[in-house]
C-alpha cells in the first residue's frame, strides 16, 4: 500500500464515476469503486455517523466543543490505494460532501486530537500535537483461528465456524459491562472475516495507553503455542469461570464439536491429547479412539467428537491422587485453547491507532460494515449482509415502485434499502442512549459551571 501522510487532498486528481440515476442492474463481478458514488450520495448514513462521533457536542448547548468533531481524524484509502491521514471535517454536511467528492475506497477512524489535525504542521517545539480522546477498540479476526477451524482458513468463512465471533461477543461484552461498566458499546461486522468493538463511554475514550492495555491484557487468555495454548488456575477467576459455563462449554458441546469434528481428525486428537498431563491418559485415548473413521465406544446420540468428549471429560473429571489438580484443569484449558477470544491486543493499547468505520464498504468483499446486536449475536449471519451491488439494486427496484421524490432527503436514502434495519440498529441499541447520556453531561457541567459562578460572584446584601 503506497503512503502519503502529507498529501494535499484539495489537489488531488480522484477518478469518480459518474453518478446514474437510472434504472441499472448492479453486479459485484464489476467491482466495488465504480458504485461507492451512488453509495455514498444516497445510502451512507452520514448524519448518524456524525451524531455518534460529535458526542453531543453537534447541540446547540452552552458546554458544547464546536470544535469537538472537527478534532477527529478520518483516514482515507483512495482508488489505488492511496492512503490519506489527518483528514477532518466540521459536519455531516462536510463529512459527506468530502466522501462523495473523493469517493474512498475505506474510511478509517483514529483519535480526536487537542486541534484540527489538518493543522497538525503548525504545531512543532512546544506546541505538541497530541491526541485526547479515542474509543476503546477491539479487533477479532477469523484467520487468528485457523487452527482451531477444520471448514475454512484464511479469509474464508462460514456458518460452521462464525461460532466463534458469537462466542468472543458474548464473552468480551458481558466482561466491558459487568467487569468494567461500561455501557456504550457498539459491535460491528468488519466486512469480511471479524468483528470489531467501540467502547464509547466517556471514561473508556479518555483513557491511557497503558489503561487500555490493562484492559486488553485482562482479555488475554489465549497466549499462542503448537501445544498448550492457556495457563489457568484452578479454581478460575470469577469471569473465567463465568465464561466457561455460561458461553464455552454449552457452545463447546452443542455447536462447535458437532461442526467443526475435532475428535473425528487425527491431527486434533493429537492436540487435544497433548493437553492431558498423563502419558497414560494419552496413550488409553489414543489408542481407544485410533483414526478418524473409529467410531466411539460411548453410547447415547449425538456426533462422534461429542460422545468422545464426554469419555474423556468423565475421566479428567473423576482424576484422583498424585496430579489429580492438574488433570481435572486440563478440560478446561482444552475449551480456552480452542474457543476463548483471541484479540489482536496491539490494536487495543494505543489512542492513536486507526480502525475500519461502521457502514463502510469492505473493497474486497463489497460487503458493509453494518453493526451486531450484542443482545442476540447468535442471530447475526455473515452471508446475509448486504452487498453494494444488492444496495443499489434495492434502492433502484424500490423507486421503479414508489418513485424517486419519496420522503426522505437525497443522502439519507438507506430506509430505502435493507441497510435500514441496521442504521435503526445502530440508533436503537447505541446511539440514541449515547446522546442522552452525552446531553446529560452537558447539563452536569452547566450546572457546575453556575455553581462555580455563584462562589466567585457571591451575592452582596
Amino acid at each position: 500500500m503506497k503512503t502519503e501522510m502529507e498529501i494535499d487532498t484539495d489537489k488531488h486528481v480522484q477518478k469518480k464515476a459518474k453518478v446514474e440515476e437510472t434504472t441499472a442492474n448492479y453486479s459485484m463481478e464489476g467491482g466495488v469503486h465504480d458504485m461507492m458514488p451512488l453509495y455514498y450520495s444516497r445510502i451512507f448514513p452520514t448524519s448518524a455517523v456524525h451524531a455518534w462521533l460529535a458526542y453531543g457536542n453537534d447541540k446547540k448547548h452552552p458546554q458544547a466543543d464546536g470544535s469537538f468533531f472537527q478534532r477527529r481524524e478520518f483516514c482515507f484509502t483512495l482508488e489505488g490505494d492511496i492512503f490519506v491521514r489527518y483528514q477532518s471535517f466540521k459536519d455531516a454536511a462536510e463529512l459527506h460532501k468530502a466522501l462523495r467528492d473523493k469517493v474512498p475506497e475505506k474510511i478509517d477512524l483514529g483519535p480526536v486530537y487537542n486541534v484540527d489535525p489538518q493543522r497538525r504542521a503548525a504545531y512543532s517545539g512546544d506546541r505538541v500535537f497530541a491526541p485526547i480522546q479515542r474509543e476503546l477498540v477491539f479487533d477479532i479476526d477469523m484467520t487468528d483461528y485457523d487452527d482451531v477451524r477444520t471448514c475454512c482458513s484464511k479469509a474464508d468463512i462460514c456458518h460452521l465456524c462464525w461460532p466463534l465471533m458469537t462466542i468472543a461477543i458474548k464473552i468480551l461484552d458481558r466482561g466491558l459491562r459487568e467487569d468494567f461498566g461500561f455501557s456504550h458499546i457498539l459491535w460491528v461486522y468488519s466486512g469480511r472475516r471479524g468483528v470489531h468493538c467501540w467502547v464509547c463511554d466517556e471514561r473508556a475514550r479518555v483513557m491511557s495507553d497503558e489503561s487500555r492495555s490493562a484492559v486488553a491484557e485482562y482479555f488475554s487468555v489465549y497466549k499462542g503455542g503448537q501445544n498448550k495454548k492457556v495457563a489457568l488456575t484452578v479454581p478460575m477467576h470469577p469471569t473465567l469461570e463465568h465464561a466457561y459455563q455460561q458461553v464455552l462449554l454449552p457452545a463447546w458441546v452443542e455447536e462447535v464439536l458437532p461442526a467443526q469434528k475435532f475428535l473425528e481428525d487425527p491431527s486434533h486428537i493429537a492436540a487435544i491429547l497433548s493437553m492431558v498431563p498423563d502419558e497414560g491418559l494419552r496413550q488409553l485415548f489414543q489408542d481407544r479412539w485410533g483414526g478418524a473413521g473409529k467410531r466411539s465406544s460411548a453410547g447415547g446420540g449425538g456426533s462422534v467428537s461429542v460422545q468422545r468428549w464426554l469419555e474423556l471429560k468423565a475421566k479428567l473429571e473423576n482424576a484422583t491422587g498424585k496430579g489429580s489438580i492438574n488433570l481435572r484443569k486440563a478440560q478446561f484449558e482444552i475449551v480456552f485453547t480452542y474457543l476463548y477470544p483471541r484479540l489482536d491486543v496491539e490494536v487495543s493499547k494505543h489512542m492513536n491507532h486507526l480502525l475500519k468505520a461502521p457502514f463502510c464498504v469492505h473493497p474486497k468483499t463489497g460487503r458493509v460494515c453494518v453493526p451486531i446486536s450484542p443482545v442476540s449475536p447468535q442471530d447475526f449471519d455473515p452471508q446475509e449482509v448486504p452487498s453494494l451491488a444488492q444496495l443499489l439494486n434495492e434502492l433502484d427496484a424500490y423507486e421503479k415502485s414508489n418513485g424517486k421524490d419519496k420522503e426522505g432527503k437525497k443522502g439519507e436514502e438507506y430506509f430505502k434499502t435493507s441497510m435500514g434495519k441496521y442504521v435503526d440498529m445502530f440508533r436503537n441499541l447505541f446511539l440514541d442512549s449515547l446522546q442522552n447520556q452525552a446531553q446529560e453531561a452537558l447539563s452536569d457541567k452547566s450546572q457546575i459551571a453556575k455553581a462555580n459562578a455563584n462562589v466567585n460572584n457571591p451575592m452582596e446584601w
